[in-house]
């Protein structure tokens, strides 16, 4: 399996990213604000247990892993987990992989060589291309995203990146980028918010590269990072100014954007009601 797949998966245009998995009725009420997928981040276990209880308790919201890690969870299980679920909730799931971080992998030498690896294994196990995308940043890694899945779900970028890649991948490629936001008209609470969920990977590598290949300077990527930088990969402001952020993704090429919500867990659904309205969203969409 290593052509290009021209049937895109339809994820609707906006999505839910979360770290790990939501309750049931969460999930629920997801959906009846017309999202079209809840994207599990996080780095789940290869028993993707999570994944049966959300997709009973919903009718047609689809499910993501955002990612499942190469280095700790293995392919044939994986693989295992892809066809239990892909049987009783067929075309509702969508497997994500990628290689993680090199700061916090000991085997993560030739981390392209091994994602290739695990491709092949899921291949083996008969996992279609059709139904799996890779955390992308880089050209690298896009390019096999292209080649050997239905597309990429870059984390933690902006528009001119998603811009990029479309560029890069080509036209048929699936293309779903996370993007962070804070639901507060006040800049520096939302900043501060931005701060506390990018700090972490203003110490990795391949976020940091990625981040100077769009344009930020190598002062604006140390940490505490810039506003500039927290500015770009976190939206805030009013409901509408955050949908037209989002929606920038899918001017320049996105297919779906996914959306993390920074805060307390319990502003999760608050802001996501908010923004169904601007962003355009009706039940089923």
């Amino acid at each position: 399996m290593t052509d290009a797949v021209s049937l895109k998966p339809d994820l609707g245009r906006f999505g839910v990213w979360t770290f790990g998995p939501v309750s049931p009725t969460t999930a629920v009420e997801i959906e009846k604000l017309g999202y079209g997928a809840l994207w599990v981040g996080g780095s789940p276990a290869a028993d993707l247990d999570f994944a049966e209880p959300i997709l009973a308790a919903t009718e047609t919201l689809q499910l993501a892993t955002g990612i499942v890690n190469i280095w700790t969870a293995p392919a044939a299980e994986v693989a295992e987990s892809y066809h239990r679920i892909e049987k009783a909730y067929p075309g509702r799931f969508l497997l994500g992989v990628g290689v993680g971080h090199p700061e916090h992998t000991e085997q993560y030498a030739k981390p392209v060589e091994a994602l290739v690896k695990y491709l092949d294994d899921l291949d083996a196990k008969m996992v279609p291309t059709s139904r799996r995308v890779i955390a992308a940043l880089g050209p690298k890694v896009l390019r096999l995203a292209a080649q050997r899945s239905a597309g990429a779900h870059p984390y933690l970028t902006t528009p001119e990146h998603t811009a990029s890649a479309r560029g890069l991948i080509g036209n048929t490629v699936f293309l779903a980028p996370e993007h962070k936001v804070a639901l507060t008209r006040d800049a520096a609470s939302a900043r501060a918010l931005g701060r506390q969920s990018v700090d972490f990977y203003l110490g990795l590598s391949n976020y940091v590269n990625n981040w100077r290949r769009i344009g930020f300077t190598a002062e604006e990527v140390a940490s505490p990072g810039s506003d500039r930088l927290i500015d770009a990969v976190v939206a805030h402001g009013t409901p509408e100014s955050i949908a037209a952020r989002l929606t920038e993704h899918l001017d320049v090429g996105a297919d779906h954007v996914t959306i993390q919500v920074l805060g307390d867990p319990e502003d999760l659904l608050p802001t996501l009601a908010d923004l169904a309205g601007p962003l355009g969203l009706t039940a089923g969409s």
